[in-house]
């Protein structure tokens, strides 16, 4: 019986390992360690070319927008704790005024890795200036979302459309399911 016990906790180890290492291998791909702001920006680029791309309506938002928080790429993992962290940026008038990132923890049943990207549209000068003034934003339940989940477009009736603040997420891979901005807190940096 001894043996039997050591031989599951070993299974067990081995298990979260495997896990810890596909959430560590993923996180590669998000901007840690990258070059800086030149590929921040060509990733920025890539995202919203693909997110004009892909939904249309999306560039009528951009263009009434304030301004555009741009995440090209968050990678999240979790095994009953789990986290978050890409990199991407501020763009006021198409021009890139600041850099973020983004990180989200969470505690649950959970299980998995998946990658997305999201863009944040401030449809107002006042979502905007709080979110550039606080040393630490983050998303509530009070965003809108045009986008969300594996790529189903919501219905953009005059509430959605009256948010100060609307999202597009998008691009998902991985084995969760599902996406949600909710919890996630952007910080300001220098690449």
């Amino acid at each position: 019986m001894t043996r039997n016990s050591s031989s599951r906790l070993t299974r067990r180890g081995f298990a979260l390992g495997a896990l810890a290492t596909t959430g560590v291998t993923a996180a590669c791909g998000n901007g840690v360690g990258s070059s800086g702001a030149a590929t921040i920006d060509a990733r920025v680029n890539a995202t919203l070319s693909q997110m004009y791309s892909l939904y249309p309506n999306t560039r009528t938002l951009s263009d009434n927008s304030t301004g555009m928080l741009i995440m090209p790429l968050v990678t999240e993992a979790g095994f009953i704790v789990g986290g978050g962290y890409g990199r991407g940026s501020l763009r006021i008038d198409g021009a890139t005024v600041d850099y973020y990132s983004t990180v989200k923890g969470n505690a649950g049943l959970q299980i998995g890795v998946q990658q997305y990207a999201h863009v944040l549209f401030f449809m107002t000068e006042d979502a905007l200036s709080t979110f550039r003034r606080s040393t630490g934003w983050t998303a509530g339940a009070d965003i809108g979302y045009v986008v969300k989940d594996k790529g189903e477009t919501l219905t953009t009736d005059t509430n959605t459309l009256t948010s100060p603040i609307l999202a597009a997420v998008f691009g998902q891979a991985g084995l969760q399911i599902g996406a949600s901005l909710e919890g996630s807190k952007y910080t300001r940096i220098i690449p």
